[in-house]
């Protein structure tokens, strides 16, 4: 574990998580600078979403034949031009410029950044299989916690310097992590930390199993080298793949669209602004408090279960919202939705992981948030156009719905397992 890798990961995951909560931390502000209405909020969520189908596939792609680091360099610097383009701009169409830079840079990172948890928070004695989920829970934190910040920092510094310095301090922030990357081979780091992996995997299996089961797979792996190389279409053949790529089209928007319309759906019910956007930065507290609570309080093999169980009530919760007439109700709700849709994805692709072979597993992540990008993109947009029609409550049924097929989906997912 290298000291350089460890605050470069940790800056650019709370930056990552910072680019998650952009929109809803400056939607009020926004919308009014430019008179937009709910249905063009709608389009700039969906725009940001949009951008995950074709750069799940590119950024895996590069970053397998080009390298990370030009595809983590890449993204920082889309995202520095999208907050500049923020900072000047002057229509709604500039405005959608800059989100569709925003979610082309943020893809860029993510995606090269979940294969760096394990290097970047593990030291060499750690690296194995079992410690994983530490370094992904760890990670996950990082990335709540910038999506936490994010509101409460857009609102103080709104108010004292406005919005376009605003953007500005914001931009040469993601310079930092952009500069450490200059100095740093990511490759090397991920090549030496799977070397080490295997190795200290393959030390515990030996202390805990019979030679028998040694044995048995040892030809396994051995066969496995002999194969053609897998592809996409293995991953679109696999039930299980399919399942949770399903799984994340139905969770994501509903996230998406809760964390986007969390202020408005309170200042309606009478909350002032400013209570508001502090209530947003309490979502994404909860958010990422409740991955830690998931992490250290559910049982070993529990998660199951559980994520249908969080579907369950989250539907519940959406319906609340769609029923609640008072700000104390609404903003409970709210509360426990970032609770309750927190633990959801690091279920969900902990699972897509742990079914796919090692040498699918950064193109079935891509296709994961490739085929979650679609939901990302499509629902939000909906519900916008809805908003305008019907009001912003009634418009969450095609959340409610969404939420359902959570359900579903994750119902079919671990009967399959």
């Amino acid at each position: 574990m290298d000291i350089n890798l460890t605050v470069m990961q940790s800056l650019a995951l709370a930056i990552a998580g910072m680019c998650h909560a952009l929109i809803g931390s400056v939607k009020v502000p926004l919308a009014k600078q430019l008179d937009i209405p709910e249905s063009r909020v709608g389009q700039l969520v969906s725009v940001f979403g949009f951008t995950l189908i074709p750069m799940a596939f590119a950024a895996g792609y590069f970053a397998d034949n080009v390298g990370r680091n030009p595809v983590v360099e890449a993204g920082f610097v889309l995202v520095i031009f999208s907050v500049v383009v923020l900072a000047t701009l002057k229509s709604y169409k500039m405005a959608l410029v800059s989100i569709l830079l925003l979610g082309t840079g943020w893809s860029a990172l993510v995606n090269v950044l979940n294969a760096l948890q394990g290097p970047a928070f593990l030291s060499a004695e750690e690296a194995s299989s079992d410690r994983l989920p530490f370094a992904m829970n760890l990670g996950d934190f990082i990335f709540g916690m910038g999506a936490f910040v994010m509101p409460i920092v857009v609102t103080f510094m709104i108010r004292k310097v406005g919005l376009r310095k605003t953007f500005f301090s914001f931009a040469l922030l993601v310079a930092v992590p952009l500069g450490l990357c200059f100095s740093i081979d990511l490759d090397q780091y991920v090549n030496d930390f799977g070397a080490l992996k295997e190795a200290n995997d393959s030390e515990q299996v030996s202390a805990v199993e019979e030679v028998e089961e040694v044995e048995e797979v040892i030809p396994e792996v051995t066969e496995s080298s002999d194969q053609p190389e897998l592809g996409f279409a293995d991953l679109m053949g696999d039930g299980i793949v399919m399942l949770c790529c399903l799984a994340f089209f139905f969770h994501v928007p509903v996230e998406a669209c809760v964390g986007a319309w969390a202020t408005t759906l309170s200042m309606d019910r009478g909350t002032s602004e400013g209570k508001a956007t502090g209530l947003l930065s309490v979502f994404w507290l909860t958010f990422t408090v409740s991955r830690l609570i998931a992490a250290l309080v559910l049982p070993h093999g529990s998660h199951e279960v559980a994520v249908i169980g969080f579907a369950v009530v989250m539907l519940l919760v959406v319906i609340g919202l769609i029923k609640s007439q008072k700000a104390e109700g609404t903003n409970a709700l709210l509360i426990v939705a970032g609770l309750i849709l927190g633990p959801i994805f690091p279920i969900l692709i902990a699972l897509l992981v742990g079914h796919v072979d090692v040498a699918l597993q950064g193109r079935a992540i891509g296709l994961f948030f490739c085929i979650g990008g679609i939901g990302w993109a499509l629902i939000p947009y909906l519900v916008g156009r809805q908003a305008d029609k019907s009001g912003l409550q009634k418009s969450f049924y095609i959340v409610a719905a969404s939420a359902a097929g959570l359900i579903i989906s994750t119902t079919v997912l671990v009967s399959q397992l």
